[in-house]
């Protein structure tokens, strides 16, 4: 079995979908660095991903927003120069709700629980069990990592081939590079709080490094080779 999906065009800490002509990316988590140097990165790394896809339309899987309780300054005007970001490429923007987008209203934006696209699949924030039945499913929330012995923490995508309900799952890595990232090997020890990742033993990470995209056997057949890793129950 192949250890990446057909169905997919993996980017940098965001994915494309031929099918659906559309773009997912999570975890944006506006508000958790400084303004300027937070809009400006994310910026720069949306618009590549704009111009390189084209997407019709353009899907943020929850997590847009960082602050629970009062919105930091700066962060309006992000979220603002983002949507004009892809207002400018033509495509349009769904907006997913994640468990930290209590505020999404004070900066315009509305937002859904899930979305599901042309091609069937179904688009949630994954921090609870989907809202909709789904071909696949794609879902960010875990911010996932992979760190390799003697090497730096890399964020990865991870593929479960049937692993929901019998139907495929991708989790899309923090759009934000501000998030640490949850190491994979670690998800064994309980730290898997999303519900689509129970068990994680038949998830596949995958990195994209230097433009190309790397696919690694499951985790579970990783136990023991990823830094942190405690075992996996099938």
């Amino acid at each position: 079995m192949s250890q990446t999906p057909a169905w997919v065009v993996f980017g940098q800490r965001a994915a494309y979908l031929p099918a659906a002509d559309a773009l997912v990316l999570a975890d944006l988590h506006v508000g958790r660095g400084s303004a300027s140097d937070e809009r400006r990165d994310i910026l720069a790394r949306l618009r590549g991903h704009l111009d390189r896809f084209e997407p019709a339309r353009v899907v943020v899987a929850g997590d847009l927003l960082h602050a629970t309780g009062s919105l930091p300054a700066g962060v309006a005007e992000t979220v603002g120069a983002v949507v004009g970001a892809i207002e400018d490429s033509a495509a349009g923007l769904r907006v997913v709700r994640g468990n930290r987008d209590g505020m999404l209203a004070a900066v315009g934006v509305s937002a859904t629980d899930s979305v599901r696209l042309d091609d069937g699949t179904v688009v949630c924030h994954g921090h609870e069990e989907p809202a909709a039945d789904g071909d696949r499913y794609v879902v960010g929330h875990q911010h996932p990592a992979v760190t390799i012995s003697g090497g730096q923490r890399r964020p990865c995508f991870l593929y479960g081939p049937g692993q929901y309900d019998s139907a495929d799952v991708l989790v899309v890595p923090a759009f934000t590079r501000l998030a640490a990232g949850t190491p994979v090997g670690t998800l064994g020890d309980g730290t898997a709080v999303s519900p689509l990742l129970t068990p994680p033993a038949g998830y596949r990470p995958i990195v994209v490094s230097n433009g190309e995209t790397l696919g690694f056997p499951a985790l579970g057949d990783l136990d023991g080779l990823l830094v942190g890793a405690r075992g996996y129950e099938t």
